[in-house]
């Protein structure tokens, strides 16, 4: 799970502890995956902690071969990390507002496919779910650097679902829609925060897509709140 530490991320690495599953947890805040360790250790599951930035490329090639030799396979990717930005007139958008919204958005999770997938293909029932948004679809103006990102990552995974077809793995895009986030605080800081639903609404939908059972392949799903 990337993103871990907080938001919707955590809220995933603690639904598959409940499940019982092993975590391994990827986030910079190394004090915040400790907490997060403690409250898994609490439900009586098991973590492995991986304090990285994810634009650390070479970090995320010598973390795929770390778990290879740990584990020898993997089971599931929550690709849940991501970038706002700044929100911003897209001719204002500068380079290092870029860099840091298509590194972490869009090449952070090129470079987990391709470090991740020999170990997904290790698995009975490897599974991968990438977050992006409706922004996609609907786009408004300061977006751009955000939004941008998040459409070359649906093509992207779109791309890779296909060349699934053949194997046992299946990858799929999962728009959350406004949650209770720092991210979306910083977006809409006028927001009265409790009118929308919390991460652990949220996490449900998507370890349910991580499961065996689940089957779609190239597909989005949007949550719908119950």
């Amino acid at each position: 799970v990337t993103g871990a530490s907080r938001g919707i991320g955590r809220a995933v690495a603690l639904e598959l502890a409940r499940r019982d599953w092993r975590v391994v947890c990827v986030a910079r805040a190394q004090k915040a995956l400790e907490k997060l360790d403690d409250d898994i250790r609490a439900l009586g599951g098991e973590a492995t902690l991986v304090p990285m930035d994810l634009k650390d490329y070479a970090g995320i090639d010598q973390l795929g071969a770390a778990l290879f030799d740990r584990f020898g396979r993997l089971d599931a990717l929550a690709a849940c990390a991501g970038a706002l930005g700044s929100l911003t007139p897209a001719h204002q958008a500068t380079p290092s507002i870029m860099e840091e919204t298509i590194g972490v958005n869009f090449m952070a999770n090129q470079r987990l496919i391709r470090s991740m997938h020999p170990l997904l293909r290790e698995s009975d029932a490897g599974r991968a779910v990438f977050l992006t948004t409706g922004v996609v679809r609907d786009p408004r103006a300061y977006w751009a650097p955000y939004a941008a990102s998040k459409a070359a990552l649906e093509v992207l995974v779109l791309c890779y679902a296909a060349e699934l077809n053949v194997t046992p793995i299946k990858a799929n895009l999962f728009s959350p829609g406004p949650v209770r986030t720092a991210m979306r605080a910083k977006a809409f800081p006028g927001e009265d925060p409790m009118t929308l639903p919390a991460p652990d609404e949220v996490a449900p939908s998507i370890v349910a897509m991580l499961e065996p059972a689940y089957v779609e392949n190239g597909a989005t799903v949007r949550f719908q709140r119950t």
